[in-house]
């Protein structure tokens, strides 16, 4: 499958049980992908590119260039963009073009965009056959330090967030850090929901050395750019390589997701994935900060420095009482009890299974502008900054 390229000062190697899993890439183009491939022993594979309708017109072409000189045939399947294509019928149309086309054991899927194509192509690649083998080609802030890292696939179901999926680890990541300078704001925000959470959880220097930088971050600095895609990756892969299929302490990962997701079903989708995290993670320091484990100041900056980045503090239009309801149809119930995953402090989370429904509650509604009393002003994300 490939050995290390321990002089490669680009490349991150990602380690399962102690072994040699695969290599994360960061390079300024798409120039190299054909370099970095030749460790995968594709010589007379082939290999599909599942994209979607946004990321097509972007990268399809140059992608297809670079891959041609290193695969006998490259094939395209091009899926509509949107968390409410992350489904199983979408799967089914990949299945169909892939056997149509005669794909073996052999050959190779290719994931280039966001979190929802990975997710999704690597869920297809889980499954086709048993099992081929896939690489991550994310072009999105989020799906680049987050979603194409650590072997996680998945589809929703009924809008249920990644309920049908398996761990099924890339064969490569190839992460080109100038496509971030033209991703919408939007995204990137969406992206910043994600970053912000891998300092809390796991790196306190980091978490404040994003604060201190912010400016640098929000003007695209390509060196801050890089600097931050790579903390990212190296803290996800330290989490990942202790705990591959999450039996432990991988769900940690999972801060602000418990909360993020119920609002991201009963929203049907409106919001990013980002911005839903980063709802979720107030919710989740706010119940840190009311258990005494974070001080009233570090609570209020974990909350304004969404606003600083684009996130939003707030949301309309639900009922408390459903985002409740609506996290116990949650992927990480445990014999009937939540995985809650909560600060001890800045930098150090863990995971808890008794946050009660009052906690989640009285966060939940510190957040919901129909329950805010007297509010003068409210402060919820209008797309703008």
């Amino acid at each position: 499958m490939g050995t290390a390229k321990k002089n490669d000062k680009n490349a991150i190697t990602v380690r399962e049980n102690g072994h040699f899993s695969y290599h994360i890439f960061l390079e300024k183009s798409f120039k190299e992908l054909e370099n970095c491939l030749s460790e995968l022993e594709i010589q007379d594979r082939r290999v599909c590119i599942v994209t979607d309708t946004n990321v097509a017109p972007l990268y399809l072409e140059e992608v297809k260039n670079c891959l041609s000189s290193c695969f006998r045939q490259v094939e395209e399947y091009i899926i509509p963009a949107g968390e409410e294509h992350k489904t199983l019928d979408t799967v089914r149309g990949l299945y169909e073009h892939l056997i149509q086309k005669g794909f073996d054991r052999q050959d190779v899927l290719a994931a280039l965009g966001g979190g929802v194509t990975g997710d999704l192509t690597g869920f297809a690649a889980a499954t086709y056959l048993r099992g081929i083998r896939f690489i991550q080609i994310p072009t999105t802030l989020l799906s680049q330090i987050d979603s194409s890292i650590g072997g996680k696939t998945g589809v929703d179901f009924d809008s249920y967030k990644n309920m049908v999926g398996a761990f099924h680890q890339p064969a490569l990541v190839y992460i080109n850090i100038s496509v971030l300078s033209t991703l919408p704001e939007e995204q990137f925000a969406s992206g910043m929901g994600e970053l912000l959470k891998s300092g809390l959880i796991r790196d306190a220097d980091f978490y404040e050395w994003t604060i201190e930088h912010m400016s640098d971050i929000e003007e695209r600095d390509k060196e801050t750019l890089r600097y931050m895609v790579e903390q990212c990756c190296q803290i996800k892969r330290a989490v990942v390589e202790k705990d591959p299929q999450e039996k432990g302490e991988r769900a940690i990962l999972n801060f602000g997701h418990t909360i993020g997701h119920a609002i991201e079903k009963l929203k049907n989708f409106e919001l990013l994935h980002g911005q839903c995290v980063s709802l979720g993670m107030v919710a989740a320091a706010y119940i840190s900060w009311k258990r005494g484990y974070l001080e009233e100041d570090e609570f209020y900056e974990i909350r304004d420095m969404n606003v600083g980045f684009g996130l939003p503090i707030t949301f309309d239009g639900l009922e408390s009482s459903d985002i409740i309801e609506a996290t116990r149809k949650d992927k990480k119930m445990n014999a009937g009890k939540i995985k809650f995953i909560l600060l001890k402090k800045i930098g150090k989370a863990y995971i808890d299974h008794e946050v009660t429904d009052e906690e989640m509650l009285e966060a939940v509604n510190s957040m919901n502008i129909s329950m805010m009393d007297g509010m003068q002003e409210s402060p919820i994300y209008s797309g703008t900054k």
